[in-house]
């Protein structure tokens, strides 16, 4: 099975990726950019175990079937660096550790690679701290940078990398990813896959879990219940409510798992006390599990917000397909005419009531309602206003 397999709705990327692989002398710096859930990561451990691969023939590489195609994807392959970070930024310590491990020679494989996950979480000193070894890196290293955007990265570093552009993957490529790799329903893997905008994680989520369904359903309906500025009130509070209870979620099977593996590790004792030099290291673990607690909170209130996009892009739909002429996507053949296909309603189940929605309101205030969540997204993430002030701002918007 290749290394490529789960890269679905990605294939002028993974032929870019693979032809560089199966190079003798491939690009020494890469920028792996895409939007959330188009697979910036997955796509740069695959491109890492295809450099890696112990295949000798180049067209081979990349199998996924050796150790190396095998440790590199599971994590654990000592010439493969991935760095991603749980908190806010990335340290610039932790850049400095990156930068000296690029130095050392590959222990087994061709290449040493560098992954950076999360390029786009750091500062600009810290990017500077990366730019010397990126722009002359030892002669056996790669680096592999992943951001949402090429602008999330000093241009600097920009200049210097090969950039490869991911896109959001066709709905049904993400639902037939969860039937092949989760032995998901089909219809609800489509439907999951419909509801998470194609972002791959997000399906899985909702295709596994019950609950996550039931909150985005709250979050989605939210605009119905927006009568006055006492139900925006209600409803800011309910959305922040609903981010936090999926936050929490998520994190504490998370937390325990580590809690239980550090105490393992340590040699702890099942029972009993704990000796004072093990509760430091527990209160070290509990206070990067609190840090990363407060960033999830925040990404899951962005994909909240997201959510509530969706209610508004369905309702805009809508709204132009009751004007002359039909909803759709224009999709120009070169070998003939023009398609015209259908656009199809992130919320079907919801098709009724948005239709009653749409009925009362017109396009120019949707576009509006929707800028004001746009706003709402970015002053959350990248200002320290009070999240729940910023939502009943919003939603005191959305009447």
């Amino acid at each position: 099975m290749s290394v490529w397999v789960d890269l679905q709705g990605q294939e002028p990327v993974v032929a870019q990726l693979r032809r560089a692989a199966q190079s003798p002398n491939p690009t020494h710096a890469w920028l792996i950019t895409g939007p959330p859930g188009s697979g910036r990561s997955n796509a740069a451990r695959a491109f890492a175990a295809a450099l890696v691969c112990e295949r000798e023939e180049l067209a081979e590489r990349g199998c996924g079937v050796c150790h190396a195609c095998h440790t590199t994807l599971a994590g654990t392959n000592a010439d493969v660096t991935f760095v991603a970070t749980d908190k806010t930024t990335i340290a610039i310590d932790e850049a400095r550790e990156l930068v000296v491990k690029a130095q050392d020679r590959p222990s087994s494989s061709r290449w040493r690679v560098m992954i950076v996950g999360d390029a786009d979480r750091m500062s600009e000193r810290t990017t500077n701290v990366l730019l010397k070894a990126i722009e002359e890196p030892p002669p056996r290293t790669i680096w592999i940078l992943c951001t949402p955007s090429p602008a999330d990265v000093l241009v600097t570093i920009r200049s210097r990398c090969r950039a490869v552009s991911l896109r959001l993957p066709p709905v049904r490529d993400v639902a037939a990813l969860l039937v092949r790799r989760d032995g998901i329903e089909p219809a609800l893997a489509l439907q999951a896959a419909r509801a998470a905008q194609s972002h791959v994680g997000i399906a899985r989520r909702l295709a596994r879990d019950a609950g996550a369904r039931e909150r985005r359903d709250a979050i989605v309906r939210l605009p119905l219940t927006l009568r006055d500025v006492t139900s925006a009130v209600t409803a800011a509070g309910s959305l922040m409510e609903l981010a936090t209870a999926e936050a929490t979620s998520s994190n504490d099977e998370r937390d325990a798992a580590e809690k239980a593996e550090l105490l393992r590790n340590l040699g702890a004792p099942e029972t009993g006390t704990l000796p004072p030099a093990l509760r430091a290291q527990i209160r070290a673990l509990e206070e990067d599990q609190k840090r990363r607690a407060k960033r999830s909170v925040t990404d899951m209130l962005d994909r909240a917000l997201t959510d509530l996009l969706s209610f508004y892009r369905d309702a805009l739909v809508l709204q132009l397909a009751a004007r002359p002429g039909p909803a759709v996507v224009v999709h120009e053949d070169n070998h003939g005419p023009v398609e015209l296909v259908p656009v199809e309603l992130v919320n079907e189940p919801l098709r009724a009531q948005l239709g009653e929605y749409a009925a009362r309101s017109r396009p120019e205030a949707t576009l509006a309602r929707m800028a004001a969540v746009n706003d709402t997204r970015r002053r959350i993430t990248t200002t320290n206003v009070a999240p729940l002030l910023a939502l009943e701002a919003m939603a005191a918007g959305l009447l």
